[in-house]
């Protein structure tokens, strides 16, 4: 977690006392500033937790337009990533990570919540 950073939230405590902590790596910071150049003005990234998967859970990660009145703004070396409250409960302090290595270039996340994940690192049971 060298070049992590703990995102602070953007809502108020009062508003949101459960709000909780997103990390994001300057590798994964460099490649969503990448993707959202070429994407619409107010364009952001969003991080969410689906039902589903071969584990119970698994990550989405997307470009969005629309915020809604759920959602958590983290920032972090200079990005925003949108995750909506639901999805902030499974994945309370965890980190996300762009990696690239031998099987491809991909976004990972680090999630100490995650009691068991699958094989390809995208689903996860708590």
């Amino acid at each position: 977690m060298s070049d992590q950073s703990n995102l602070e939230t953007s809502a108020a405590a009062a508003i949101k006392p459960s709000a909780g902590v997103f990390g994001l790596s300057l590798s994964a910071a460099e490649r969503i500033t990448q993707m959202l150049s070429d994407e619409p003005e107010g364009s952001f990234f969003r991080v969410a937790v689906l039902g589903g998967g071969c584990s119970g859970f698994q990550y989405d990660f997307s470009i969005d337009q629309t915020r809604n009145d759920d959602d958590i703004v983290f920032t972090a070396h200079g990005v925003d990533v949108v995750v909506d409250d639901m999805s902030i409960e499974l994945i309370d302090h965890a980190e996300l990570d762009y990696v690239q290595d031998l099987m491809g270039s991909y976004f990972a996340v680090t999630n100490p919540n995650a009691t068991a994940s699958c094989g390809c690192g995208t689903s996860f049971s708590v």
